[in-house]
């Protein structure tokens, strides 16, 4: 009887902190100063992520399904990151991709590609065009955007944004260019969806609105 009862308490504290409030310093951080969004009158959720990131490519199954469900007021939208030449060659690919339209029809095949199958290296510029071809883009308006006087505005926005929002290691996510997910503190995927939304609805408070219909 003891033991069921201590197995029941233990049980109780386990639910008890699953549904704990997220708490500021330790499941996510504040921005000081808040950072303006692209779309005013939003809430605006940022995923910096890198195609090479095996974390990333694991959380990619998760997070779809969140996105596709998210209210109308709010914006998500992705950032790549940039620690190094190799995770901007990364970047330069995202946006070079979004540029001609096609980065939201490839995402997720150029993920798979990446890590699966024949390893894709991003940054290989040859292989990474090669690839594409057989993947229905026009090549030649990617080699076009992938130099681009946008693009290259864009990676500079994006250096900034992971400089600002103090990203050190993805996936990060970002509420509204006020908060930051810790993920020093976050033990699953789920829980950073979870705190991610906490969140939204904190932003949400703010603005005095209840949630639109998804």
């Amino acid at each position: 009887m003891l033991k069921r009862l201590i197995a029941a308490l233990i049980l109780l504290g386990a639910t008890g902190l699953a549904q704990a409030q997220p708490t500021a310093g330790v499941e996510y951080r504040e921005l000081s100063p808040p950072q303006p969004t692209d779309i005013p009158g939003k809430i605006e959720v940022i995923e910096f992520f890198w195609y090479g990131c095996p974390h990333c490519y694991d959380f990619e199954p998760v997070l779809e399904p969140w996105v596709k469900k998210l209210p109308k007021d709010v914006n998500f939208r992705r950032v790549p990151a940039m620690f190094n030449e190799e995770y901007a060659q990364g970047a330069r690919a995202y946006y070079a991709l979004d540029a001609i339209g096609q980065e939201e029809r490839l995402h997720k095949a150029l993920f798979d590609a990446v890590h699966t199958g024949s390893r894709l290296r991003v940054g290989n510029e040859a292989a990474l065009t090669e690839w594409l071809g057989k993947h229905g883009v026009d090549t030649k308006k990617f080699a076009a955007a992938y130099r681009s006087f946008s693009v290259e505005g864009k990676l500079k926005r994006g250096t900034q944004l992971q400089q600002l929002f103090k990203i050190d290691g993805v996936p990060s996510m970002a509420v509204n260019g006020r908060y930051v997910v810790n993920t020093d503190n976050i033990r699953s995927f789920e829980q950073l969806l979870s705190v991610t939304d906490y969140l939204i609805e904190q932003e949400r408070k703010k603005g005095g609105k209840p949630a639109p219909k998804k």
